[in-house]
Formats: C-alpha cells, structure tokens, sequence
C-alpha cells in the first residue's frame, strides 16, 4: 500500500471520530515516528510504498486511533517545553497547562541563587526536568507513588541529561518530609469523579485513573496533605505551588490562609481559568 493510500484510509476510517485535520496531525505524528518522513517528505512522495511491516504498524494504530487511544501513548512519547518524553498509559500526557504553571516558577525563581526544589506526583517528570533544565545548579527530588511511573520518569531524565533524585512513597501516609526546600510543587489529582463525565473519551478511558481523581467528598484530599508538609518542609520564605481544579481556587486559597501561608496568589490560565495557585511559607 501507497503512503497516500494509508492517509486516505485514515481520512475515511476516522472521519467520524476527529475533525479533519487532527486526522491528519495523527497521520503525520505516525509518519515521522514509524517511517522518520515528515509532511513535506509524504507530498512529494505520494507513491512510496510501505513495508509490510510499516503498513501493518500503520493499520494497528489506525484500529487504536478509533477507539480513542491516545496518538502520545501510540508512539510512545511526545514533547514538552521544548523537551522530548516518554509517554504511556502509567502516566499523564503532560498539558499545555502545566507549561503555564512551569513557566511561572522559572520566571519567579530564574534570578535566585539555584533553589532546592521538590516535585510531588512527578508522573513522567515533566516538571522536575524542565525546572532542573531551566534553573541551573537546583537540586531537585521528585516523588511518586507509582513505581511504573517513577520509571518512565527516570528514564525521561537519562534522555535529556538530568540527574533527579526520584523517590517512590504515598504522600497520603502521612510521615514528614525527609529534606528541607525552597520550592514545592505538585499537580495532584484534582478532577472530581462528579466531573468525569466533562472529559473525552482518550483521557477518562486511558490516562491514569490514579494520577487524575480525588473523591467529591473530599477533593482537596492532596492538596491539604501536601500543604501540611509543606509546612515543615519548606524554608522559611519558600514557595509552595500547585496546579488545580478551575472550580477550587477560592476553597484552596482558604485551606492555605488557614494553615498560616502567605502572600497567596490565585493565577489564571491562557483559557482564563483559574489553574494553579501560589503560596509562600511565613
């Protein structure tokens, strides 16, 4: 079969599903990875001609390309802030969202001397490397309750050069933190199971359950949990961050006005949400 023949099947067969050129971004994705020919290559070359095996790879990620499946997990990575990572179905597709969140500490802390920094519910350590990348000289721990995740995490950081400190433990059991920071961070589960059904089918069916709901009766399960540790795991000074549930932000601003935090500020998203959270230790 023809390279345009294959894209024309995919126009077809997933027409239903997606708008026409998300088809065609999954296409050119599975192009680049299976075949390392990018959108200019495959108009030139209308007529080349896949392998067997190129085409059989093609049509399984077409069979999981209709059931949704994520195209980041299909290939097995994706990239963020600049930076390539691994991906699959034990960890979050990292989200334009969290580079906000991101973007934030780096400006907030690009001019202090190199910050020791934890990462809590590091997932694919998307924010421990970028912020390790960007704020030269940090040290930097990040932790995880999943061991599954913990290694796609740690091979994220051998493939852009970064030395982490990943640690496997349940941030919920209670016990203090270890070491002393100047920052914190965590993008914790924060939608509520009442909200599950506002989401799509490739994330509510495929991403990690584990990594995305909290209990409505208790939604800011992880962030109180955190909040306390941060107390005496943070210099005096230091900043916690979060990124959180659009609808929380005045119910977290008060959780962490009542535990004696500072100079809290509540920031907005690109799509004008309130989505993550500032709070500085007195």
């Amino acid at each position: 079969m023809t390279i345009k023949l294959i894209q024309e099947k995919y126009l077809n067969d997933l027409n239903d599903i997606y708008p026409r050129e998300e088809i065609n971004s999954f296409f050119y994705m599975l192009c680049q990875s299976y075949l390392n020919k990018n959108r200019l290559d495959i108009a030139l070359e209308p007529a080349f001609e896949l392998t067997a095996h190129s085409e059989a790879a093609f049509l399984k990620a077409l069979k999981a390309l209709k059931k949704e499946y994520p195209i980041q997990y299909i290939i097995g990575k994706t990239e963020f802030m600049e930076l390539p990572f691994e991906v699959n179905d034990q960890v979050l597709i990292p989200r334009p969202e969290t580079e906000e969140l991101i973007s934030w500490i780096i400006a907030s802390h690009l001019e202090d001397e190199p910050p020791s920094v934890l990462d809590i519910g590091t997932g694919s350590g998307c924010i421990a490397i970028v912020l390790a990348k960007q704020l030269s000289k940090s040290k930097i721990d990040a932790i995880d309750v999943s061991e599954q995740a913990l290694e796609v995490a740690k091979r994220n950081a051998a493939r852009n050069n970064i030395d982490i400190n990943f640690i496997k433990t349940d941030i919920l059991d209670g016990k203090e933190l270890t070491n002393i920071y100047d920052i914190i961070v965590s993008n914790p589960p924060y939608v509520r199971e009442s909200e599950k059904q506002q989401m799509h089918t490739n994330v509510l069916k495929y991403e990690p359950d584990l990594a995305l709901f909290v209990s409505d009766n208790d939604p800011l399960l992880y962030y109180r949990h955190i909040a306390k540790l941060a107390l005496n795991g943070l210099r005096p000074k230091g900043s916690l961050y979060f990124e959180i549930n659009q609808y929380l932000g005045k119910d977290l601003q008060d959780l962490l006005e009542t535990l004696g935090f500072e100079k809290i500020e509540l920031k907005k998203d690109i799509y004008g949400a309130d989505r993550m959270i500032r709070a500085v230790k007195n």
